[in-house]
């Protein structure tokens, strides 16, 4: 089976879009949303809509916490913070009680896929977890890969029961020791604001059947975002960043 991961698409519809044509050129089986569709981009709704009408299951992220749950919203820096309440103009009642709905975490053929870190954390980053902690959250954990997003940089943690081995994921295809006992976790990037120095949109495929990973990094119209971005008043750091 061969299985899309995406995440932190966070109103960026032009980078979704390429993302979306790339996965159906790609011919995958099924597609797994690990949250972050909205903040700091422009088209949020139209964002989720996507996400929704594709029938793409997905988890809960941080940016959708901070709707849903107002006491969260001092979690997040100024410029964050100022890009959400201005998504929450921009988004229905519907899309509101959709992302209400939202879970945690979710186990979806044979893999775990939550926005922060596993089990089921929505805000915690992968480098904010030392080594001792993740040896834990591996023996706790029953799937043998857990795919988060969240940092927007690329990422392979892999326990062999022992040792934990972190390592940076670069484009194309990486084999997986499908031993007994090895389990991964897998940081998928960001389709909507990259942040390891490559302004393509990135997401992963797991072909389950090779026990192999594909990123792939998808060139969208980034000038397109960024001019929407200022056009509704978002700071100008999100539009720059994008680049």
């Amino acid at each position: 089976m061969r299985i899309a991961v995406l995440s932190d698409v966070h109103g960026n519809l032009e980078a979704l879009r390429e993302v979306l044509a790339d996965i159906d050129r790609s011919r995958t089986d099924a597609v797994l949303c690990l949250g972050d569709n909205i903040g700091y981009g422009p088209e949020p709704e139209a964002v989720v809509e996507s996400i929704r009408e594709r029938g793409i299951p997905c988890v809960m992220g941080n940016h959708e916490l901070g709707l849903v749950d107002e006491t969260y919203l001092d979690w997040f820096n100024t410029s964050a913070r100022l890009s959400l309440l201005l998504t929450q103009g921009l988004i229905s009642s519907d899309t509101l009680a959709y992302m209400r709905r939202l879970q945690p975490a979710l186990s979806f053929q044979a893999c775990l896929g939550v926005h922060g870190c596993p089990p089921e954390s929505v805000t915690t980053y992968l480098f904010q977890v030392s080594d001792a902690d993740l040896r834990m959250r591996f023996r706790n954990l029953e799937e043998s890969i857990c795919f988060v997003g969240h940092t927007h940089d690329l990422e392979l943690i892999r326990f062999d029961g022992t040792e934990i081995v972190r390592a940076s994921l670069c484009r194309g295809k990486i084999p997986l020791n499908q031993d007994p006992g090895q389990k991964y976790i897998v940081n998928v990037g960001s389709v909507g604001q990259p942040r390891d120095g490559n302004n393509n949109a990135k997401y992963v495929i797991w072909d389950t059947a090779l026990g192999q990973l594909e990123v792939k990094f998808i060139p969208y119209d980034i000038a397109k975002t960024a001019k929407k971005i200022l056009h509704l008043g978002f700071p100008e750091f999100n539009a720059r960043r994008l680049w």
